[in-house]
């Protein structure tokens, strides 16, 4: 199996085809991250997407996303991932609590859940975390794309979102009062 993903440099603790072993055997632990800027007051201004090729060779927009590592905090994690995909530069605000604003729960086939991974079954704890940096997206990102909380929330950006991460943004807009 070929993979268009630029290979993570610290692959941590399984190899490819372990980690694929195991994904079609257990739910595996992941971060998410839904990066904003944020105004003097705090309130969300903007919302930045990634656009990705995905497995399959699509383009689709995305939020950063990750594996929690064997030994590896969910802050460490969460922190890993931010740097990862949108720079060392980005200086991403991380949340004094772990507690995540969202649990999704990804299912390779048709399920309850209104999020999909073909891959796998995954659970992800999700966060909105505020960036004051410079972001230069990189690994298998093209681009970081700022929107309004108005853009990132429509029914047009869903449609270009995988998984069903459109809903999980709509989310994350409303846990800080940015829905309109």
């Amino acid at each position: 199996m070929s993979s268009v993903r630029t290979p993570d440099p610290n692959p941590g603790w399984l190899a490819e085809e372990e980690l694929a072993s195991i994904r079609r055997r257990l739910p595996l632990l992941y971060v998410e991250a839904v990066p904003v800027r944020c105004d003097g007051m705090g309130r969300v201004t903007e919302v930045g997407l990634l656009l990705r090729v995905g497995a399959s060779g699509s383009i689709a927009r995305t939020i950063v996303s990750g594996r929690v590592l064997f030994g590896e905090t969910l802050r460490d994690a969460l922190f890993r991932h931010l740097e990862k995909d949108l720079g060392p530069m980005a200086f991403p605000q991380l949340p004094a609590s772990t507690v995540p604003f969202q649990v999704a729960e990804y299912f390779p086939t048709p399920s309850p859940s209104q999020f999909t991974d073909e891959r796998q079954h995954a659970v992800a704890l999700a966060y909105v975390v505020p960036v004051t940096g410079t972001t230069d997206p990189r690994q298998d990102a093209l681009e970081l794309t700022w929107m309004t909380p108005d853009e990132a929330a429509s029914d047009a950006v869903a449609a270009e979102m995988e998984g069903g991460r459109g809903a999980l943004v709509r989310a994350a807009l409303a846990s800080v009062g940015r829905l309109s």
